[in-house]
């Protein structure tokens, strides 16, 4: 018997919703300005410069011993995490580990002291520690990166908006760039309210849940567009509604087996590739959501030129009334 999440024909009101899920989604992403207004993003070696240290021992990690051992040694901020792993023994990663920040130094020589002097202290204060890996970035690389990284988020959302633009209508186009540019700012407002580490591995989620919604958003706007010149005389309302119904098995299969190995990375993965899982696994629930309330909702309010096979007075094509309050 085949597996159905939905049945094959649906006939769910999903713009009738639009008066709450427009709020929602206006109040989602106002809240989430306000959290990178207030809290900031925890920016990661990667954007703010420093050095990291990743060291394990084979009893359990001391936090304080590790702090004590580091703080005469005068280098600023330094924090000290713990890192747990609860299938370290199927992973093969470290299972009493702890990863250790360090504030930029000021240039790479100071660097690399500091790396140096944190090193030798750890060997020599805490027995059987092991050194795993060290990395340095430098507060001039690291603000380059900053601004790579913002440019590569504008570059694609205005990318999008030319494929989709030459692809469909001006219309379409708005209302996919609306769906992503709503992702990216849910998702830089989570991790600025939960205050996890925002590095180029974020940057790289960013831009993949860009391509996912995007993905999700094409299949149902192409069959809006495939509906428009079936049901030519429907209201634009009802056609968005049967399209997306149409497509939903098939968003929610997609959506649901992909949730299923993220999740799978985001438990057996580690802590490298944690927070990258983490901001998939988001965007891949809010990118759902904004193809079918966001980018259709979109499109309702702009309405779309539809060709009703009669010459509108002008001379023109005839415009289908946008349906929306």
């Amino acid at each position: 018997m085949r597996l159905k999440l939905v049945p094959d024909e649906t006939s769910i009101d999903f713009l009738g919703l639009r008066r709450w899920t427009v709020g929602a989604s206006a109040l989602a992403a106002a809240l989430s300005l306000v959290f990178l207004l207030v809290f900031g993003l925890n920016f990661g070696i990667d954007f703010r410069g420093g050095s990291m240290i990743m060291a394990e021992t084979d009893a359990p990690a001391d936090i304080a011993a590790y702090r004590a051992a580091l703080s005469p040694l005068n280098l600023g901020e330094v924090t000290v995490t713990g890192i747990s792993d609860p299938a370290a023994e199927l992973t093969g990663t470290p299972r009493n580990a702890v990863m250790i920040r360090i504030v930029a130094q000021g240039d790479e020589a100071l660097e690399a002291d500091a790396v140096n002097l944190a090193t030798a202290a750890l060997q020599s204060e805490i027995d059987g520690v092991r050194i795993l890996s060290t990395d340095s970035v430098g507060a001039k690389v690291s603000g380059e990166l900053v601004w790579a990284g913002a440019l590569a988020l504008a570059l694609a959302v205005a990318a999008v908006l030319f494929y989709i633009w030459i692809r469909f209508e001006w219309q379409f186009a708005l209302g996919a760039v609306a769906a992503l540019v709503h992702d990216v700012v849910l998702t830089l407002g989570l991790f600025a309210l939960i205050q996890l580490e925002f590095n180029l591995s974020i940057i790289a989620a960013l831009l993949t849940i860009i391509g996912y919604s995007l993905n999700d958003t094409v299949v149902v706007f192409d069959r809006v567009r495939e509906d428009l010149r079936r049901y030519k005389t429907r209201p634009l309302v009802e056609v968005l509604n049967l399209s997306v119904n149409q497509t939903l098995s098939r968003t929610l299969m997609t959506s649901a087996t992909t949730l299923i190995a993220l999740i799978a990375l985001y438990v057996l993965g580690g802590e490298v590739i944690r927070g990258f899982t983490f901001a998939m696994i988001w965007g891949i629930v809010v990118g759902t959501y904004s193809s079918i309330f966001v980018a259709a909702v979109v499109l309702l309010r702009l309405g779309v030129a539809r060709d009703t096979g009669e010459a509108a007075p002008s001379g023109g094509v005839r415009f289908g009334a946008p349906d929306a309050p």
